[in-house]
């Protein structure tokens, strides 16, 4: 099993969503956060005074997948956000050791 975090723009969230609902994906959680990348923020001005915005709303969106179908989660969901500019997101990829589903006791991939 895979953890997938896909750390996105606030209005790229819907697209991820339908697309991991269209590949099986039966469970996520998201966060909304504030972060930085390389854009390192922006400059608004605010009442007539310049200010540097460092970090900027992003969603994270926390999804555990089998390992057959990380490929397939991870292609689907640089096409469905992709626009090739700077801010696009990122996704790291963790090992999972074992889940449990408390409810019924099953452990490993039954808990997905």
């Amino acid at each position: 099993m895979k953890k997938l975090e896909i750390i996105i723009k606030p209005g790229s969230f819907e697209k991820v969503k339908n697309v991991l609902t269209e590949l099986g994906v039966h469970g996520l959680n998201y966060t909304e956060i504030r972060g930085f990348g390389r854009q390192r923020g922006h400059k608004e001005v605010y009442r007539g005074t310049i200010m540097q915005v460092d970090c900027l709303p992003k969603i994270k969106v926390d999804v555990v997948v089998h390992d057959e179908a990380v490929e397939k989660v991870l292609d689907a969901v640089v096409a469905a956000v992709r626009t090739g500019q700077v801010g696009d997101g990122k996704i790291f990829i963790s090992d999972v050791r074992d889940a449990v589903r408390i409810r019924t006791g099953e452990r490993g991939d039954a808990a997905l």
